[in-house]
């Protein structure tokens, strides 16, 4: 049976900068966007917002949601990624909650293309897709409870 990890990411845009996340893989230091896994009983939206503070000590909500990727990394992992996105007015300063994020940065979306350092391939297309200007409303998205 298929088992793809579902995450959610977002794009956070001030001033004509983007917001990356500084975390450690294999000892190596890594760039993504603000992003995790999806938790059991827990809406799309919801998670997203909670890896926002977690990941930046933001409390954001996403205005958009820009796409969704489905991917496999190197290992095999299948993964499918929500990506959303928040504009803010001014860069605010961040404090992750995560033990695994060492510190944020704001930068230009050019900076992070030309990065060595993109956790993976989907931080590029991430930052491509906010790019193209497609935005879908967050209503294409349903919570169902029983």
């Amino acid at each position: 049976m298929f088992t793809p990890h579902i995450t959610v990411a977002c794009v956070v845009h001030a001033e004509g900068k983007l917001l990356v996340v500084e975390e450690r893989v294999d000892g190596k230091v890594t760039w993504n966007q603000p992003a995790g896994h999806l938790e059991a009983e827990e809406s799309l939206i919801a998670a997203m917002e909670r890896e926002l503070v977690e990941e930046t000590g933001l409390a954001l909500s996403p205005e958009h949601l820009l796409g969704v990727h489905q991917w496999t990394a190197n290992d095999g992992t299948p993964f499918i990624r929500f990506l959303f996105c928040c504009e803010i007015e001014k860069c605010l300063d961040t404090a992750p909650q995560d033990n695994d994020i060492d510190c944020c940065h704001w930068l230009s979306a050019a900076q992070i293309m030309e990065s060595s350092q993109l956790r993976s391939p989907l931080v590029a297309e991430s930052i491509k897709l906010w790019q193209s200007g497609n935005r879908f409303p967050l209503t294409a998205l349903h919570w169902f409870e029983q």
